[in-house]
Formats: C-alpha cells, sequence, structure tokens
C-alpha cells in the first residue's frame, strides 16, 4: 500500500485525483467507488451520506451521493458514465464509515460503466496515483492525513 503524507493509497485500486475518489474493479464489469482517504481527511468528520439511487444513470465528473460533514458539502464525483447498480446502505445509516474505512466499508456505489476501459484509461495507479495525489496536497497546501479511533482504511 502506497502513502502520501500519511493517506493510505491502496495498490488494487485506481484513481481520480481531480475528483479524490477511487474505483475498485470487481471482475464483472462493475467498479466499487468511494472517497479517498485524503477526501475524508479534507472533509472531516463525516454526518450524512446520501448516494443517488440504484438505477440512475450518472455521468463522468458528476455526482453519485452527497456528503455533509461539520466543515463542508459536496458531491462525490464518479470516475465512470454508466449505471449505478447498488448504493452502499451502511454509509447512508452510519456515514462515519467513510471516515473509519473508506476502501472497504465505506464504498458508495457499485457502477457498471458504458465504456470501462476508455474511463478506466483516464485513471491512475502506482506509482501515478502517488505522483499526482502529491502534487495535488501540495497545491492545495494539505498537510499529513488524520485518522480517526478504529481507521481501518
Amino acid at each position: 500500500m502506497a502513502e502520501v503524507k500519511n493517506c493510505m493509497l491502496p495498490d488494487d485500486l485506481y484513481y481520480s485525483v481531480e475528483n479524490n475518489v477511487w474505483a475498485r474493479d470487481l471482475g464483472d464489469g462493475t467498479f466499487e467507488v468511494g472517497m479517498t482517504d485524503i477526501a475524508q481527511t479534507l472533509a472531516g468528520s463525516v454526518i450524512h451520506c446520501k448516494p443517488k439511487a440504484a438505477g440512475k444513470k450518472v455521468k463522468k465528473n458528476k455526482s453519485i451521493a452527497t456528503v455533509e460533514s461539520g466543515k463542508w458539502v459536496g458531491p462525490v464525483k464518479s470516475p465512470f458514465t454508466g449505471e449505478i447498480l447498488e448504493i452502499n446502505g451502511a454509509v447512508e445509516s452510519e456515514a462515519t464509515l467513510l471516515n473509519k474505512s473508506p476502501y472497504r466499508q465505506g464504498w458508495i456505489a457499485k457502477i457498471k460503466p458504458d465504456d470501462a476501459a476508455g474511463d478506466v484509461a483516464t485513471l491512475v495507479q502506482g506509482d501515478d496515483a502517488v505522483e499526482g495525489f502529491s502534487s495535488y496536497m501540495e497545491e492545495k497546501e494539505l498537510g499529513e492525513c488524520i485518522h480517526c479511533e478504529g481507521f481501518e482504511g
């Protein structure tokens, strides 16, 4: 697992640095999508997450959920154009999962991309993700990621 300023970046995920989201290939043409460790740190303690409904068509770089914390309200943007197949009801009822487990329990939606290969080609992994997020954090003058008690990545 890579790290940038104490922020975890699992090696098996694809990242949109611009939108601060990750995507996990589930191997069946679908992807789980969620907020990065960096995004959850920027948001602070998340108090509400409202994903779009399953069955909804989404466009790349458009909202798949609205997240609210004590210091921020904003969208979680999709790295794909496609259809939301499933939402994670657990993050609706316990939004702090986005802080405690951004890469495991804190996924937000499962999406079936219209053009998975094309959209994945615009995302980064590994060293490219580390470089992209390092530059992003430097540009935004962000400090280190802060993990809440019970953080499991």
